[in-house]
């Protein structure tokens, strides 16, 4: 049976400190988290029966081919709902989905904390537990872009190019609860990269 992306997660995106200005309070809803998938990965999951679909705001598009193809990418954007403990996206879930067995694995409200380094979100099949799913390899040298619109008193904070992986033990465990072959993902699966913009009131 022929297997179809039908969108890739939020599992993603990148945090922000606390000391961001606060997003969305000059333009509601327009905050967004923007993330494409580096070459292969798609291709990776899909070589193990395994598609992924996000739940909520966020939508996606597949660059290439098809999923199969070695060099398509997926682009998504995910909506912003709050910074002020990290980027929320409260509402966008992530799913892995395994088309052989019917297993999935939930990634709730994903949280990106650039102070940390981590992208993080809810599992259900782990009792709820916060567990930090991706890892921000260049957190400590990522630097906001601010413009400041006087006229219409709005302030962009962007960030681009913060890169992605599976953080350590990531992928056995989604292997194991998707009831996939030891080793069928490989452990800190470069992911792909990430861009946040947010927009705030210029005072």
């Amino acid at each position: 049976m022929r297997k179809v992306l039908v969108s890739i997660a939020t599992v993603i995106g990148l945090a922000l400190s606390s000391n961001v200005a606060y997003a969305d309070t000059a333009k509601p809803g327009s905050s967004m988290t923007h993330m494409k998938t580096a070459a292969g990965v798609a291709s990776t999951l899909e070589a193990a029966g395994v598609i992924l679909y996000v739940q909520g705001g966020a939508t996606s598009a597949v660059i290439g081919e098809n999923v199969s193809a070695a060099t398509s990418q997926v682009v998504f954007h995910i909506p912003v709902t709050a910074n002020k403990a990290g980027v929320q996206h409260t509402g966008s879930n992530i799913i892995f989905f395994n088309t052989v067995n019917n297993q999935y694995l939930t990634l709730k409200n994903p949280v990106i904390d650039l102070a940390k380094g981590v992208v993080s979100a809810t599992v259900p099949q782990a009792g709820d537990a916060k567990v930090d799913i991706l890892t921000i390899t260049n957190a400590s040298t990522a630097k906001p872009k601010i413009t400041n619109d006087k006229k219409a008193k709005q302030r962009t904070t962007a960030y681009a190019g913060t890169t992605l992986v599976l953080a350590p033990g990531v992928a056995a465990t989604i292997a194991s609860v998707l009831g996939l072959p030891a080793g069928s993902l490989p452990d800190g699966l470069a992911f792909g990269t990430a861009d946040v913009t947010l927009y705030s009131k210029l005072k």
